[in-house]
This record gives C-alpha cells, structure tokens and sequence, in this order.
C-alpha cells in the first residue's frame, strides 16, 4: 500500500455488496487513458466486470477524455480487458455461476507505474441489510460519542 497511488474509489460497492474476496488486476488501456488517469479523471460508480470467452471484461468505467489528445482520443465508456491470471479467472467463473454474485470494482490506483484495478466478488445486500448496516453504523458512533463524554469526565 505505500507505494500506490489511489485515482478513485467505489464507496457506493461496499453499500450495495457483501464483499467475499478480491483480486488485483492490470488494465489493458490507450496512451491517452492513462494520461486522464493520472490526472485523476475516473469514475467507478455504476461499472461492473463479466466473464465473456474465458476473458474479464470491465464495462461502464468512465475515464474522462485526455484534453491534450485531439482526435486520436479514447472512447470514455468503452469496454476495457482486464488482466488476470488463468487460475484467478476459473475461480471467478465458478463463484460467479452461483446465484447472487458479481464482481465489483473496488478501486483504481497506480502500483509501480501501472494502473491496477481491485475487482472484488461482492453478493448483492436486500434493501433491509442495507438499513440494518446504517443502524448498527448509527449505533456504533452513539458508543463512541459516549465513551468520549464519558472519558472527559
């Protein structure tokens, strides 16, 4: 982690999911995506990856078009691959063919130059999870606020 760079997170992932596992993996990109990349233009909001021909796919990732790149610029919703091992990926394929799962991008950063991707294995939260992870987080800062009157004191 010390050595990172974080571009942009998806806070909304841990929301909407449980998160079972996590992977890294590389991106393939254009010159012109990094260079947005490094000027921090991403957005992890509403992206997914899929399986398709034993190969991941990221789909749905916004990377702002590169000002300085006139028309040799890159499509800002397009479908990128995603680098990862054989092994990872017969893993993947088998957790995501149960019922409920999907893989969830977590965040984007750079690692050593490179862009790296956290793809996690998330299984979608019920509306009633989601208020009952909001009422223990509620909860959880009432223990705190008390402990800090109760410390002053």
């Amino acid at each position: 982690m010390g050595n990172e760079k974080l571009i942009c997170t998806n806070r909304k992932a841990t929301h909407d999911y449980y998160i079972e596992d996590s992977w890294e993996a590389g991106l393939m990109l254009l010159g012109s995506e990094v260079k947005s990349l490094r000027a921090g233009g991403a957005n992890l909001r509403d992206s997914y990856a899929a399986i398709k021909d034993g190969e991941v796919y990221l789909y749905n990732c916004h990377i702002s078009p590169y000002t300085e790149a006139n028309q040799l610029n890159h499509e800002p919703l397009r479908t990128r691959k995603l680098l990862l091992h054989k092994k990872e990926i017969k893993k993947m394929v088998g957790k995501t063919t149960e019922r409920g799962y999907t893989l969830v991008p977590l965040r984007l950063y750079f690692k050593r130059g490179k862009v790296k991707l956290q793809l996690a294995l998330g299984k979608g939260k019920k509306f009633y999870d989601k208020r009952s992870a909001l009422k223990e987080r509620e909860d959880n800062r009432e223990m705190e606020r008390a402990l800090k009157e109760t410390a002053r004191r």
